[in-house]
Parts: structure tokens; C-alpha cells; sequence
């Protein structure tokens, strides 16, 4: 059984209290509107100033942007800018998996009974996050970790391992934050959040690769499927979108994807959470709740066979 099935370390009572009131709020009516401030043009005179100053704000570091402050038209823009070339690496070694973002960990362990570790006293269903009935059997005795992206990270993921895509999958869902506070208190947060996912068969089995999504915007878009995101403004995204459904789309042919290629982009948050299949890799030792991580470092190897 999980150590965490212990009594949880709870926040303040003053963020249980927010995180309360925004339950009840219409989180994705209110993270659409953040969506069209952040898509809201700016005039280029403007744009070293106001693109400077949400820099400073979050603690961005804009020397790794890949374009001047002048280049972003919105503040969205700039969020989910690229890095200029060379400003990450990544393992010689083929079969290192790596951190697929910039960001810190959250938690890190192995599926026990079909449940993952959300945080002390907190555990959910794997089966409930993937939206896969089969998945507790699956990855039963896998190793999972959780990745938390602040406002100042680089905000695209990249696959962490190579080989190739047959399913994806967009869950709707509640769009609650997903800081410490929320993760702490909030039971089975990840697997109630909007997601989407998408999963990897490669040499390091089959990766499952979930990006959820948060308050303040909470939009996800898939450059594994272009034809997916659909197209509003100047963006185009998969997730936070009134009326739709659970989704899932199948690839036949597969899409081929190679370790550190762009797979999707947070256009504000969140999260990643990474399941692995039993006996397939070992997390790397050295990483512990809290630690950061930056994109292309090596979180995990492959198991001794």
C-alpha cells in the first residue's frame, strides 16, 4: 500500500477556502476569458514594455526566447515562444528518457494497486487519468512522474522517449489550479482536470504522455495532430472549447515521433504527467519531489533486463 494513503498535509485554511469558492465558479467560462487577454494584440511599440514587464513578472528568462520581445504580438505568443537554438541538450545515449519539459517534480514512484501518488495523502486512479479501463492492468508495477510547469517555464513539451503514436485521447473536464495548494488539498485533481494525452510505443514499451490542463486559460494544443487543434484568433488548440466530448483518434499509419520532438504546447499551465509500463525504465535516483528539471535532462533509464 501507498504511503500516502496517510492523512494528507493540508494547506492554509485560507486556500482551502479559495479553492472552495472556485470549485464553484465556471472555471472554463472565466479561463476563456484569461485566454482572449492573453490574445489580445499589442501594439508593437508597445511590446518590448508590456511583453517585458509579464517577463519580469513570472521570472521568464528571456535571453533563451528564440525571437526579440518585439517579435511576440500577444502575451500568449510570447508564453508559448520557443527556445533559441542550443539553449537545451539531450542525452547521448538513445535510450535515456528525458524530461520532456522544463519545470520541477512533483511526485515520482510506482503504480501500486492502479494508483498513482498525487501527494502525501492523495492517490488517484491511472485508469481514471488515462480515461482506460485496461490501464490499471497495463501499468501495474510502472513508474510514474508527475511534472509541474510554473508561469516562468518554457512551455512546449517534447517526447520524452522515441517511437511512435496510435492513440491520443482530449478528456473535458473540471479546469481547477494545480499548485501546490490544490494539489495537496483537491482529491483526485489530475484525473478530474481537462487533459490530453497521447501515447508513445516505442523500445521503452508504451510512454503515456498527459498534459493537464489548469485554471487561467487551460488551453492545450497537439502539433502531433495539426488537424486536431482547432483555429481561434491567432492560436489554434484542442482543449477548453464549449460542447465538446471525450475524444479519441487512432493513426494508421502511426505518427513517428523522435525523442525530443515537439509533441504539444501549453498555452498557459500546467502539468505533465508520464506512465510507463511495467519493468521498461527505472527513474533516475537522484530525483526527488521539489527538484527542477530542465528539458532534454535524463529523469530515467531503461530497466535491467
Amino acid at each position: 500500500m501507498h504511503r500516502s494513503d496517510h492523512q494528507p498535509d493540508l494547506p492554509s485554511l485560507r486556500w482551502r477556502a479559495a479553492l472552495s469558492l472556485l470549485r464553484r465558479l465556471p472555471q472554463g467560462a472565466l479561463s476563456r476569458g484569461f485566454g482572449r487577454l492573453a490574445d489580445a494584440p499589442i501594439p508593437p511599440a508597445m511590446r518590448p514594455a508590456v511583453v517585458g514587464a509579464f517577463a519580469r513578472a513570472v521570472g521568464a528568462n528571456v535571453s533563451e526566447a528564440e525571437l526579440p520581445l518585439e517579435a511576440y504580438p500577444t502575451l500568449n505568443r510570447f508564453f508559448t515562444r520557443r527556445l533559441t537554438r542550443g539553449a537545451r541538450t539531450w542525452p547521448a545515449d538513445a535510450s535515456t528518457v528525458a524530461s520532456p519539459v522544463d519545470g520541477a517534480v512533483g511526485q515520482l514512484g510506482i503504480i501500486r494497486e492502479g494508483r498513482l501518488i498525487q501527494a502525501k495523502g492523495r492517490l488517484y486512479d491511472v485508469g481514471q487519468l488515462l480515461e482506460d479501463e485496461g490501464a490499471a492492468s497495463r501499468y501495474e508495477g510502472g513508474a510514474f512522474i508527475t511534472l509541474y510547469l510554473s508561469p516562468k517555464d518554457y512551455h512546449r513539451i517534447h517526447a520524452p522517449v522515441g517511437g511512435e503514436i496510435r492513440d491520443a485521447r482530449h478528456v473535458p473536464g473540471a479546469l481547477l489550479p494545480v499548485n501546490a495548494a490544490a494539489v495537496a488539498h483537491l482529491p483526485e485533481l489530475f484525473a478530474r482536470n481537462e487533459r490530453l494525452m497521447c501515447h508513445i510505443d516505442g523500445p521503452a514499451g508504451r510512454t503515456a504522455v498527459v498534459a493537464v490542463g489548469a485554471y487561467n486559460v487551460g488551453r492545450i494544443s497537439a502539433a502531433f495532430d495539426a488537424e486536431w487543434n482547432a483555429p481561434v484568433g491567432t492560436s489554434a488548440w484542442v482543449t477548453n472549447r464549449r460542447g465538446l466530448q471525450s475524444a479519441a483518434r487512432r493513426y494508421d499509419p502511426p505518427v513517428p515521433v523522435r525523442r525530443g520532438d515537439e509533441i504539444m504546447t501549453f498555452h498557459l499551465g500546467s502539468t505533465v504527467v508520464l506512465v510507463f509500463e511495467p519493468g521498461r525504465v527505472t527513474l533516475d535516483r537522484a530525483l526527488r519531489p521539489g527538484d527542477p528539471v530542465r528539458l532534454g535532462q535524463p529523469i530515467a533509464h531503461p530497466a535491467p533486463r
